[in-house]
């Protein structure tokens, strides 16, 4: 057999993914599961955004474009950051990518040199790690608590640096947990990190996912920090496979020649579709949703709480609720299981988002209707006797 990269061998397990595809081979057998673990929308692409594909699409305008996106979404991208995210952006620094998979790997292959040490916090979303790993570098997951929000902190930063630490990598809201940074910490880890020369890679997909206060972009506090969003959860495009990044000026010409050499393009016909994603009347149908989404944490968290599944911190973005089953499982990974089994509800162990936490949480997705939601808190609550 010919031999594997040792790559292979390292890549973390995204276990979320494992559990749909258990998940959909019971529903293929006619077992009816429902589904909170996938953190992927039951909304989908609005009417007007699959029509200007479709437009696009009969025009014939599916070659290549630049690679670094159309430039009038790159414009719409950062005409949206200045009237819905507090910060105002030059297009110039738009990267519009395959997904934000595709803005993480570039973002690592630029900053990230073999050896190169970024911080993350436990939890967090596990891919994030692999695509570190795919530049050669390596994580060091430090572990958070509920009296951090399970967020990095300036002083977890400070006291984690080390001769090879080359930056961080956060996101607010995050994925499993749904917390953010509060303003003043996240403009403290800033500091901390350009006091030692550092990068802030930031994930902003679940920004416009959050529920209480101001939706305000980390570039309102440091114009120099990588930020990375995408289409797939607030504008629920998740198959569409189109992200973007911002970056400083400096960083533009390097990453759009990688960009071109290893996607060419993202693609086209999903870029024109995305266009109608600003207009007026279809941001109000993305309002509506995110209240749709405030409804169902509102719902599930006490719902849950109900079931002696706790709640550390109530999530204030995104679409996760991340609880504590401690009173029923030590092991996540089997109540994981039993519940897929014996619920016939799908959600996901601790284990997948770091070890610090993984024997006792699991990840809730409230990423169905509420109805659906309903059901499956009864079917657990049965389940639970």
């Amino acid at each position: 057999m010919t031999a594997l990269a040792a790559r292979t061998h390292d890549t973390v397990t995204f276990h979320a993914v494992e559990l749909l595809k258990e998940a959909s081979a019971l529903t293929r057998a006619g077992i009816d599961i429902i589904s909170l673990g996938v953190g992927e929308p039951d909304f989908t692409a609005t009417p007007a955004v699959v029509a200007a594909m479709e437009r696009a699409a009969r025009a014939g305008l599916s070659g290549y474009c630049p690679p670094a996106g159309l430039p009038e979404l790159r414009e719409a991208i950062a005409g949206f950051y200045a009237t819905q995210l507090g910060a105002i952006v030059d297009p110039s620094r738009v990267i519009v990518t395959s997904g934000a998979s595709g803005a993480l790997l570039l973002a690592a292959m630029a900053l990230v040199n073999p050896g190169d040490e970024v911080l993350m916090p436990d939890p967090c979303y596990p891919p994030n790690r692999n695509f570190v790993g795919s530049a050669g570098g390596t994580t060091k997951l430090i572990p958070t608590t509920a009296a951090s929000r399970f967020q990095l902190s300036a002083e977890d930063v400070a006291r984690n640096w080390g001769p090879k630490t080359r930056g961080v990598l956060i996101a607010s809201p995050s994925n499993p947990t749904g917390t953010s940074i509060e303003r003043p910490e996240l403009a403290r880890i800033f500091k901390e990190v350009r006091a030692r020369g550092g990068f802030v890679m930031m994930d902003e997909i679940y920004l416009s996912l959050s529920y209480d206060g101001l939706r305000q972009s980390a570039l309102g506090l440091d114009d120099d920090v990588i930020i990375l969003n995408s289409f797939s959860k607030y504008f629920n495009m998740t198959g569409w496979r189109l992200g973007w990044m911002i970056v400083p000026p400096h960083l533009v010409a390097p990453i759009e020649k990688m960009a071109a050499s290893l996607a060419i393009c993202a693609p086209t016909l999903a870029q024109y579709g995305a266009l109608a994603c600003f207009e007026p009347d279809t941001l109000s149908v993305y309002e509506h949703r995110r209240e749709e989404f405030r409804k169902r944490r509102d719902f599930v968290v006490p719902a849950l709480e109900a079931l002696n599944i706790t709640v550390p911190v109530k999530p204030d973005g995104a679409f996760y609720v991340y609880a504590d089953i401690s009173a029923h499982s030590r092991d996540s990974y089997d109540f994981s299981q039993a519940l897929l089994h014996g619920a016939r509800v799908a959600a996901v162990p601790g284990l997948d988002f770091g070890p610090a936490h993984a024997a006792h949480t699991m990840r809730f997705a409230y990423t169905t209707s509420l109805d659906r939601l309903q059901e499956a808190m009864q079917r657990i609550k049965t389940y639970l006797g």
